[in-house]
């Protein structure tokens, strides 16, 4: 009889592009269908990353969307109110090393039918002149000042002392807009950067891993290194996805706040889009995090009414007995991270109405 011995030989570890294959595939044929607006913005959203971002792929990466790709001028012809998202993914397919050249055309007839023209806001008018700046085309020629109105936003950073999360998107688009995606200086003035630090507090006090991250990249597109205890928090959050797959995962998921904590950990040098990724419909759950103290604090002051004060010195002790533990933690380490903390409160306690006659 002979001894037998067995060995336990660990899997093959996922190579960093065969996880991008993956990704590319589960986003592009198995979570949702090319005419539906979700599908659009979903593999918008990851060609975007993968592509500013440098990715190295597979060569076999970008099948699964050769279909789309040989349709997309019919898609467009369809649905040019879709313009931007398609307009995206042709492009980013493109420099991400799909053969052919169809993006150039398609800006053209975009610009032939003054798609841009039918925006009503200033952000997405930017986004659509980045997009087809891409081939040389400038859709906003004509409005040489749009670039003003989108800097003035952003420098009043008494808008990002509050919560508005719509505005602080805004203001990091912007950023990317402006900076065509980390591949220039957007030459942001102090006050703009003093909203990115604004915004910042906000979504670390409330916890929001999806806002934060995309402020963070914004910051570092501008040149400045962001809080070391905001991005610490970010990495951790970003291991603590859970990535699941099978038939019936949920697509209403938190895969928007993994795009953008990954991407930060690419743009901040950390390594990216680590959990194993498999070539099928896939769900990605962000850990349940610490509730933030930002509704607690807004409670606060606003029960104060005309007893609270825009100093920080002054209200602390109020603020803080207020909270729960975890809050308090929270907020301790929100007034860590940015030395900017006391200005921010100064514009949070909303205190500018006083001595108005009504």
């Amino acid at each position: 009889m002979s001894n037998v011995i067995h060995l336990n030989v660990p899997a093959q570890r996922q190579s960093a592009a065969a996880r991008r294959s993956a990704l590319i595939a589960s986003f592009a044929q198995h979570r949702r269908f090319g005419d539906d607006v979700f599908w659009l913005k979903e593999n918008a959203e990851l060609l975007n990353i993968l592509e500013c971002t440098g990715a190295r792929l597979d060569d076999q990466a970008l099948i699964p969307h050769d279909g789309f790709y040989a349709g997309v001028e019919k898609r467009l012809g369809f649905f040019p109110q879709y313009y931007r998202f398609l307009l995206s993914i042709c492009l980013d397919l493109e420099d991400l090393g799909m053969t052919g050249n169809k993006a150039e055309a398609l800006c053209a007839w975009v610009a032939r039918e003054g798609l841009a023209d039918a925006e009503l806001s200033d952000l997405q008018r930017a986004e659509a002149r980045r997009l087809m700046q891409r081939r040389g085309i400038d859709p906003m020629a004509g409005d040489p000042g749009l670039e003003n109105r989108l800097r003035a936003f952003i420098g009043r950073s008494d808008t990002f002392s509050m919560p508005n999360k719509k505005a602080a998107y805004e203001l990091t688009h912007i950023v990317f807009y402006l900076s065509e995606y980390g591949r220039k200086d957007p030459a942001l003035d102090q006050s703009a950067i003093t909203s990115l630090e604004f915004a910042g507090i906000l979504a670390y006090l409330d916890q929001n891993a999806d806002l934060l991250a995309e402020i963070c990249v914004a910051l570092r597109f501008a040149g400045v290194e962001p809080s070391a205890i905001w991005e610490g928090w970010l990495e951790r959050e970003t291991h603590r996805f859970a990535v699941t797959s099978g038939p019936n995962v949920t697509t209403s998921d938190n895969y928007h706040d993994y795009f953008v904590c990954n991407w930060l950990m690419s743009v901040s040098g950390r390594d990216s889009f680590v959990k194993p990724a498999e070539h099928e419909r896939m769900s990605f759950a962000r850990a349940v995090p610490f509730s933030g103290p930002l509704r607690e604090m807004s409670e606060c002051m606003f029960q104060m009414e005309e007893n609270r004060s825009d100093d920080w010195t002054i209200m602390r002790p109020m603020v803080e007995d207020a909270l729960t533990e975890i809050g308090y933690d929270i907020l301790s380490e929100a007034q860590k991270s940015s030395e900017k903390f006391a200005d921010f409160f100064a514009g949070f306690a909303r205190t500018g109405l006083r001595g108005v006659t009504l």
